[in-house]
């Protein structure tokens, strides 16, 4: 294998290792996930066409991804700083609050998606 192949393989591991780290030291991606298994079992269920089903996938890979974003974003702020600083804390607001707002819309979004087969399901 080429040096630049190896390079682009190993690329994955390292993102695989990333992945990995954030799901292990974050409850808030845990709970997510456990979400988001729960809303595509349900969307399942409801036989989601595939539109649906991929807009659902969209929303919810955004959501983990802006809180892999997070919480690297917060390692670096730690690493850089032991000491409280207001621009510290600002900056993990910040990206907990990016966080909350992509959440607050995905939650919008899904409930424009369960409505009409929810409804069709039930009746």
């Amino acid at each position: 294998m080429r040096p630049s192949a190896r390079r682009f393989v190993r690329s994955f591991g390292y993102a695989w290792e990333g992945i990995k780290a954030a799901v292990k030291g974050e409850q808030n991606i845990k709970i997510h996930l456990a979400v988001s298994c729960i809303v595509l079992l349900v969307a399942y269920v409801l036989e989601f066409s595939a539109v649906r089903f991929s807009i659902l996938l969209i929303v919810i890979g955004n959501v983990i991804c802006l809180e892999i974003v997070n919480t690297a974003l917060e390692r670096l702020v730690d690493l850089v700083t032991n000491d409280y600083h207001p621009l510290a804390k600002q900056a993990k607001d910040m990206a907990a609050g990016a966080v909350l707002v992509f959440s607050v819309i995905a939650v919008i979004i899904g409930l424009l998606l369960f409505l009409k087969p929810a409804l069709h399901y039930f009746s």
